[in-house]
């Protein structure tokens, strides 16, 4: 269980009502990462229509912090630009959920790189 004390409210609320959650059988693109470390894995599904992030999901096992933090990229990226999806780094993710513990920096790569791998597979269509 997470140590609420540790955590924003977005970060607590994020992780007790995930939005977006499940696969997405019509995704354009998926991508997976996965920490070899703790354990974390993220699949994160895309449905792109003219260059424009119209939908995203995602599955993930892991920590709160980690499922938090996939719930709240789904949302930034929802209606977004794939252009504009290129740009963001971990420390979006991390200011988008009002912050993480150092100990939990890295759930905020594994969305990251979970995004850069549904774009690759975007751009290889």
């Amino acid at each position: 269980m997470m140590d609420a004390a540790q955590y924003s409210e977005t970060v607590l609320d994020h992780f007790r009502h995930p939005r977006n959650a499940g696969a997405m059988a019509e995704a354009t693109a998926v991508g997976e990462d996965r920490n070899p470390v703790c354990g974390d894995h993220m699949q994160l599904f895309l449905l792109i229509e003219d260059v424009v992030i119209t939908k995203a999901s995602f599955l993930t096992r892991g920590c709160g912090a980690a499922i938090a933090t996939s719930s709240v990229a789904t949302e930034m990226l929802t209606g977004m630009s794939v252009a504009e999806a290129r740009e963001l780094t971990r420390e979006d993710f991390v200011k988008a959920v009002g912050g993480l513990p150092k100990s939990k920096v890295h759930c905020s790569v594994l969305a990251g790189r979970a995004l850069q791998k549904a774009l690759a597979v975007y751009d290889g269509r």
